[in-house]
């Protein structure tokens, strides 16, 4: 029995994911968008202890721009990433400089891809 269908659908859910982290490492709204559908959806981590939900295209590149312009050094460095149909989690670790020292913050993000889209963007933390 083969599961190539599914494993075709896992290959590109992994390149959607790592075009969207591309675009979010390269702080480029405009390629983070294009990497989202329409009607995507992306949680926060703030406020504890939910976060804030932001859905559309509209709203979500607000909320990526005004993060980039607040956060010029942010990072995220994948530590682990795995995927399965139209799911994909990825653990990682986010850097940046706080006060003037290294900082950093471990989580891990839940997507769901749609037509080669990130649809779905969850982000949880550790602490």
């Amino acid at each position: 029995m083969t599961h190539e269908p599914e494993n075709n659908l896992t290959q590109q859910t992994l390149a959607a994911v790592d075009r969207f982290n591309a675009a979010f490492n390269n702080h480029d709204v405009d390629a983070v968008m294009q990497a989202m559908t329409e009607d995507c959806v992306f949680e926060s981590t703030n406020p504890p202890p939910d976060g804030a939900r932001v859905v559309g295209q509209a709203a979500v590149r607000a909320f990526w721009t005004q993060f980039f312009q607040t956060n010029p050094d942010a990072f995220f460095e994948a530590e682990d990433i795995f995927a399965s149909g139209n799911r994909c989690v990825v653990r990682w670790t986010y850097r940046k400089m706080k006060n003037g020292e290294p900082w950093h913050l471990r989580g891990v993000d839940v997507f769901r891809v749609e037509n080669g889209k990130v649809a779905e963007k969850l982000a949880y933390v550790k602490g």
